[in-house]
């Protein structure tokens, strides 16, 4: 088994040499124990403004992924995974917080049958307020792309190859990349691993990357679940719009007919017609969307459901 270790680096010039040598070290020693026959690190540089590209030229044996400018650590690690060519594919934050000692167990995990395995830092060494965000992203999560998992913000994942045969990563998908995954079929499971405390450079996570991750998570909630039926959700909502609208209508003619009030005065009349017409043009929203899905999954040759295997005994 080949195995690929992918992680984005954006401005950590004083962190990059000690994650290539924590790096090398682990995959060396999992090469000695026979655990896997070759190994690749790719470093992907987001557009780093320091030192880091230069210092990451000087180091051996590895695999750069240089981008034109900062795209983020999605459209990083979107790039560096299609640039490896492992059985198995590990990822990992850049700032020494991921501990690369623990990719024996997550091989070990992933050996039990599981396509993901995903880290757990049970035991986090951040500040309260990063730890305060996380916990409201993960009742959110919960809600939204129940993935199963404790930690979906933990870079540290181990993931089969086959896992991105279909995924294109954009925006802040990388923190829904397992429930994704499970909605496609994948077998994920999580084991705990060690995290420590960052000792040199700024962290990356802002309050606009937390809103920018809260809409994606909507958009993929929102994909994965009604991209093949979008007439589910959008004439579902019409006709309700629609409905109600007539009964505010209705409503309209009986205290008109009963109270003797002109029509024209009648605050829910109006209501009545704008729920009708909401109702008539997102039911129509949803006949084009339907139409238009439909002609998508079939010009991109885009299945929408994952083969496991096709077993023929005869």
């Amino acid at each position: 088994m080949k195995l690929s270790v992918v992680s984005p680096v954006y401005n950590e010039e004083g962190n990059v040499i000690e994650l290539h040598k924590q790096i090398l070290a682990s995959l060396t020693l999992l090469k000695k124990k026979n655990k896997i026959s070759d190994f690749e690190i790719i470093l992907v540089n987001d557009g780093s403004k320091d030192k880091t590209l230069e210092i990451m030229k000087t180091l051996n044996p590895v695999k750069i992924v240089n981008l034109r400018r900062n795209f983020g650590q999605t459209a990083s690690m979107d790039a560096g995974i299609k640039s490896a060519t492992g059985d198995v594919i590990i990822t990992l934050d850049a700032d020494l917080q991921n501990d690369p000692a623990d990719f024996e167990l997550l091989l070990d995990e992933m050996a039990k049958g599981y396509d993901v395995v995903c880290g757990w830092r049970h035991k986090r060494k951040d500040s309260f307020s990063k730890k305060f965000i996380s916990r409201g992203a993960k009742m959110l999560r919960k809600f939204f792309v129940d993935d199963g998992i404790h930690d979906s913000g933990c870079t540290l994942k181990a993931y089969k190859r086959e896992c991105f045969d279909n995924i294109d990563l954009q925006g802040e998908m990388h923190r829904f990349i397992a429930a994704i995954l499970r909605w496609e079929g994948f077998s994920i499971t999580e084991i705990r691993v060690n995290h420590r405390p960052r000792t040199s450079g700024k962290s990356k996570y802002t309050w606009k990357r937390t809103i920018k991750g809260f809409v994606d998570m909507i958009s993929i909630w929102f994909w994965r679940k009604y991209s093949a039926r979008p007439l589910h959700i959008f004439g579902g909502l019409g006709m309700a719009a629609f409905v109600f609208g007539v009964a505010l209508t209705v409503l309209a003619f009986l205290v008109k007919f009963f109270l003797h009030v002109s029509v024209s005065y009648i605050t829910l009349f109006n209501f009545g017609l704008f729920f009708c017409t909401a109702g008539i043009v997102s039911f129509t929203a949803g006949m084009i969307s339907d139409i238009a899905i439909k002609t998508y999954y079939k010009t991109e040759h885009i299945r929408p459901y994952n083969i496991k295997e096709v077993i023929d005994i005869s």
